[in-house]
């Protein structure tokens, strides 16, 4: 079977499997999402931030700002996959 030319033109693994871009100017990671027949690369994070992931004993104001995005971008992040909303929450928040 033949590899997609999208993943090999991303530089990723397989579909729905982002990685860090630290050479591009803006976005901090791509990734080519595949929901049914539909397929997407997709570009997400702000270069140069860091996300907040749950850890424990982490600090209020972590917490407050990590549920501050997810509220801030709720409905984006409901879209699924196809949206880099969903993605920058999985991966960075």
């Amino acid at each position: 079977m033949k590899k997609d030319p999208r993943l090999e033109r991303a530089g990723v693994a397989g579909f729905n499997k982002p990685k860090r871009t630290p050479d591009h100017p803006t976005k901090s990671h791509i990734g080519v999402a595949k929901e049914g027949d539909q397929v997407k690369t997709i570009r997400f994070g702000q270069q140069g931030v860091q996300g907040s992931p749950k850890k424990a004993g982490e600090s209020e104001s972590y917490r407050k700002r990590r549920e501050s995005f997810k509220a801030r971008h709720a409905k984006d992040i409901n879209k699924g996959k196809m949206s880099a909303a969903y993605w920058a929450d999985k991966v960075k928040w």
